[in-house]
């Protein structure tokens, strides 16, 4: 019989107890989280292997940070740029051409989208980078303006801007008529 790794405290709670010294805790939080980051590592790297590596080592890195560790937002928003800039490195320690550009791939649920998800990839693809970045992270992760403006480092104002850009041309899009009517 395998243990359960389901704990109800909340990601603070989980903190706290972790700083404590409760090791359960910390699976209680991989358990949790790890499925999240490997989509999103898998979105950033293209490759399952690398998303796996990005997984190990994002854990890795967050469990270096106990105890002391602070947590002043969601705990997305703490691992989210982590697990881009690990990806990134796992990019170019693969020696594949690393562009800026392409670091954001198109990864849309199925459920999403119907049976338009490659429309929808194809669109989103043709995005600037950082608008493509802010609607996957608001629409796909779930992730408040105040949230993807702290992961990203940048302020809430330029968030709305990509965002309000990017679903403007989301709408023109021809190839997306049947979702904006």
């Amino acid at each position: 019989m395998t243990p359960s790794h389901r704990d109800d405290r909340s990601d603070e709670e989980l903190v706290a107890a972790l700083n404590g010294g409760d090791a359960r805790a910390f699976d209680a939080i991989y358990f949790r989280h790890r499925d999240w980051v490997t989509r999103l590592a898998l979105r950033f790297t293209g490759r399952d292997e690398d998303a796996l590596d990005v997984l190990q080592e994002t854990f890795a890195y967050f469990f270096r940070k106990f105890p002391g560790f602070v947590l002043s937002a969601k705990l997305t928003t703490f691992l989210y740029p982590v697990v881009r800039n690990l990806s990134i490195a796992a990019r170019k320690r693969g020696r594949r051409e690393f562009n800026e550009e392409e670091l954001i791939e198109p990864s849309v649920p199925p459920e999403a989208v119907g049976g338009g998800r490659e429309e929808l990839a194809a669109v989103l693809k043709s995005l600037p980078g950082g608008q493509r970045e802010v609607v996957l992270m608001r629409f796909v992760d779930d992730m408040s303006l105040a949230e993807i403006g702290t992961a990203l480092g940048i302020p809430e104002g330029t968030v709305k801007s990509r965002l309000h850009h990017a679903l403007k041309a989301l709408r023109a899009d021809p190839r997306l008529q049947t979702y904006f009517g």
